[in-house]
């Protein structure tokens, strides 16, 4: 056998599970497709202050130069939500951290041949520089750096309509915030404003810009907590059974028969001034019943395998037997409903945001759907309609694109 047959056999051989299904994921054009799709929604998430600020990058006044776009990535009068400042950590530390990443990949690969050991190293390391980056994201939001509120673009389009020289700028495409009014109210479609304004005297692009922030943490946030309550509490069902078990679908089974949005509903209702926070908690901590019976089901099918009994011969812990033995070769349908449940989470905040009950200070799609409602105004249906249903049946067929790939049967 030649060196090149070898080094096929050779990593054909070392295919992790996770090789497998990326494999088959990218025969599904569709799906790839959905999933580039999804990517540019992340990169608009991420980078939207470039596209859309109303501080400029560069100012310049009276022969001195100062730098308000940089300034106001972490300014809390600026960025009042703590999503936004997450966003921005992220943007400026993109770079740096793909730099970092690439280099230590690289490192890691040289010293670990076998592909297991080396994404098992990996693993480990994005763990660490994860957990590095909400270590200082924490930092920054308690230390809420505040600088005195200026109109610059007011003061610049002042200074050119009185010929000023003393006064230069360099802003963004849309020189406009999210929050910015004054324009007229139910303007159109024009070169100015590229997607209209709404009742509230508001540039609409900009708004849905940010709004794309506002969906995808809705979706992620929410969506991570239930998964991990669902999966705490499914896995001890399915892996001890008998009466545990039984009380466990017990309880599962009465969560499932309370209407969920009645309870959103109704808990938001309570609330004085509910945020975007409030909303995230009571959508993952109503929503986990499905992942539940899902790592129920495939704890059920795993437990009686033989790596599950020789785990237990060899006397390893139950935790250890749960977390690191049993639940990952379950958490494949888990993966595929918190894909499809991330849409629903941004559906469920659409739909209380154009009830009236989101987070007036955030910039919802639902919000501005709802002005839409109420105004008759094409653009402000148009524009976060189809956001929504865009960004939704993006998530459904990633969602459908991984489970086909972890069906055995689709397999070729």
């Amino acid at each position: 056998m030649s060196e090149s047959n070898k080094k096929i056999v050779q990593e054909s051989d070392d295919l992790t599970y996770g090789d497998i299904v990326w494999g088959q994921f990218k025969k599904n054009n569709l799906a790839m497709f959905a999933l580039y799709g999804l990517s540019i929604l992340i990169f608009i998430a991420v980078f939207c202050p470039i596209l859309a600020s109303d501080r400029p990058f560069i100012w310049v006044e009276n022969g001195q130069t100062s730098y308000p776009w940089f300034t106001s990535l972490f300014d809390r009068n600026y960025y009042e939500n703590s999503v936004d400042i997450f966003f921005n950590l992220a943007m400026v530390l993109s770079i740096p951290l793909t730099i970092i990443w690439v280099v230590v990949a690289r490192v890691i690969r040289t010293k670990h041949s076998e592909k297991r050991a080396y994404r098992k190293v990996l693993y480990r390391f994005n763990i660490g520089l994860f957990a590095a980056f909400i270590a200082l994201f924490l930092g920054i939001s308690t230390q809420k750096y505040e600088e005195p509120y200026k109109q610059y673009y007011e003061e610049y389009t002042q200074a050119k309509e009185d010929n000023q020289k003393d006064i230069s700028a360099v802003f963004t495409p849309i020189p406009y915030g999210y929050r910015k009014t004054g324009f007229k109210s139910l303007d159109g479609i024009s070169g100015e404003h590229w997607l209209g304004v709404d009742q509230s005297t508001r540039d609409v692009a900009v708004r849905m810009l940010y709004g794309t922030r506002i969906a995808l943490s809705i979706g992620i946030i929410a969506v991570s907590i239930y998964v991990t309550i669902g999966v705490i509490i499914g896995s001890t069902a399915g892996f001890f059974g008998g009466w545990t078990d039984i009380l466990i679908v017990r309880f599962i089974e009465i969560f499932m028969s309370i209407p969920s949005l009645f309870v959103i509903l109704a808990l938001l209702a309570f609330v004085e001034k509910p945020s975007i926070f409030h909303i995230m908690a009571v959508i993952g901590c109503l929503r986990w019943t499905g992942v539940a019976r899902l790592t129920r089901g495939e704890f059920l099918r795993l437990r009686n395998l033989d790596f599950v009994s020789s785990a237990i011969a060899l006397g390893f812990s139950t935790r250890r037997i749960i977390f690191q033995h049993v639940l990952p070769n379950a958490l494949g349908p888990v993966l595929v409903n918190a894909t499809f449940g991330v849409a629903a989470a941004i559906l469920t905040e659409s739909t209380l945001s154009f009830l009236g009950l989101g987070d007036v200070s955030v910039p919802s799609w639902g919000q501005t759907l709802n002005e839409g409602y109420s105004t008759g105004a094409w653009h402000l249906i148009l524009a976060p309609g189809f956001a929504i249903f865009f960004t939704v049946s993006l998530l459904n067929l990633v969602g459908e694109g991984f489970r086909d790939a972890l069906d055995p049967k689709m397999r070729k």
